[in-house]
């Protein structure tokens, strides 16, 4: 493979803490021969100092795009869609839980396999995976198990954040879901393309606490159940 593109999609909201450190890494994280970087900054109206670190960080493989009002995680990743021009596209949380040295894992699959989706997995990984909320753990492993009822799938992971995509797949899907039901809601319209290749990856975890920044809440879980159910039958 060659001059192939990565794009890679960071939804940015409030995250003046760690996106700087979390571009680092990006920016320097090693692809296989032949893969390049177009890192794309989706911000969603932050109102702390992200957008202008992100601003004053020096690097040409940047695109910063910004939303006027805060639309939520799902509405940045559309836009970022929407804008990337890779061959493929990957989604990378600003807030250092996910570790951007294991891109090459992820597109793995692709070089072997010619894979159009990959997922990571925190659950079958032999990397480090930060013990926090049993109930967190137990609300993930029961979205997965509910959402591959519905789609046929055997993932073990279905809420991750580490998913990839052939972007012209994901560029033909009308997708619905501005905030965290966007991990349901992608999942269960890729799995009715016909012929798909679909493949899981183990991937490191460094979750952080509420104290530290973290965003999703109990109400996202029962919000991501609605969405398996309606886009089991709704495109």
């Amino acid at each position: 493979m060659n001059n192939i593109l990565l794009s890679i999609i960071i939804p940015l909201y409030n995250e003046e803490k760690t996106i700087i450190p979390l571009l680092e890494k990006v920016v320097n994280a090693p692809l296989p021969r032949g893969f390049q970087k177009e890192i794309i900054i989706v911000d969603d109206c932050s109102i702390d100092s992200s957008v202008q670190k992100v601003e004053e960080f020096t690097s040409t493989s940047i695109k910063l795009l910004k939303h006027k009002k805060n639309q939520g995680k799902g509405a940045a990743i559309h836009t970022g869609i929407k804008y990337a021009t890779g061959e493929y596209i990957i989604i990378q949380d600003a807030d250092l839980e996910y570790d951007p040295n294991e891109y090459s894992d992820l597109l793995k699959p692709v070089i072997k396999a010619n894979a159009d989706v990959v997922y990571g997995s925190r659950f079958v990984s032999n990397h480090p995976h930060r013990v926090l909320y049993f109930w967190h753990y137990m609300g993930n492993k029961f979205l997965t198990f509910f959402s591959n009822i519905f789609t046929g799938l055997n993932l073990t992971d279905m809420e991750v954040c580490y998913k990839l995509f052939r972007t012209e797949l994901l560029k033909n899907i009308s997708l619905q879901e501005k905030r965290f039901g966007f991990e349901p809601e992608v999942t269960a319209k890729i799995a009715r393309i016909p012929n798909i290749k679909v493949y899981e990856v183990g991937i490191s975890y460094y979750g952080r606490t509420y104290e530290d920044g973290k965003k999703i809440g109990y109400k996202d879980g029962f919000r991501a159940i609605w969405c398996i159910l309606k886009y089991r039958f709704i495109n």
